[in-house]
């Protein structure tokens, strides 16, 4: 359940009407993920994007959930105001993985240096990232996670359009030395719910590097 607050933080919204919950996604396997984790039916309505991929939508009538969440810290019109989430110490990594998989992003490449004394020599690029309108949102999951992994991180704005406003966006990212704290963590139990695809660049990273995975 921390995993599916995750992902309603980042990727959901409380509907005004003061019952519905409802969660999107341009993904089919985070959006069925999703429903099995509340065990509901795997039914949602499919909607073609202005780019031509496919976005999956599902709304939920369900008062409890609705007002069990407002009482944890989310509310209507949420992504510029959210701020702390009442979690448990004990649940707050699981949580995390559903805000990485909603907004956030896991970066590796590799570079070869471009100079004239050395054009043999690559360096391994891994960044974790996390988005959000809501400074208040960020400076909460940077306290938690510096408490929990005594990971810093590194927190700037940039611009970004939230629909026909345009503001500023806060991104929190660990470099390679944090991450390899963090993404362990994150994906430490195998059969915990995640997006599959976010996790698969961790998988190959580990694999490639030799680093031990449940």
């Amino acid at each position: 359940m921390a995993y599916v607050v995750g992902l309603i933080s980042t990727d959901g919204c409380l509907v005004n009407t003061g019952r519905h919950v409802s969660f999107v996604s341009e993904d089919l396997q985070l959006m069925e993920t999703f429903l099995e984790c509340l065990g509901r039916p795997r039914r949602f309505r499919t909607e073609v994007t202005p780019r031509g991929t496919l976005l999956y939508r599902i709304q939920m009538g369900d008062v409890a959930l609705y007002r069990w969440l407002q009482g944890i810290g989310l509310m209507q019109r949420k992504s510029l105001v959210i701020g702390a989430i009442d979690v448990p110490d004990v649940f707050l990594l699981p949580l995390v993985r559903g805000l990485l998989d909603g907004d956030g992003t896991l970066i590796n490449k590799t570079y070869r240096a471009d100079t004239k004394e050395r054009t043999d020599y690559y360096w391994e690029y891994l960044q974790t990232k996390f988005v959000s309108g809501s400074r208040a949102h960020v400076d909460w999951l940077r306290k938690s996670l510096l408490g929990s992994l005594g990971i810093v991180g590194y927190l700037q704005g940039v611009r970004s359009g939230f629909g026909d406003r345009t503001g500023v966006a806060y991104e929190l990212r660990y470099g390679k030395r944090e991450s390899l704290k963090l993404l362990p963590a994150l994906y430490a139990d195998p059969l915990a719910p995640r997006l599959l695809r976010k996790w698969q660049i961790w998988d190959a990273y580990a694999e490639r590097h030799r680093i031990a995975r449940p």
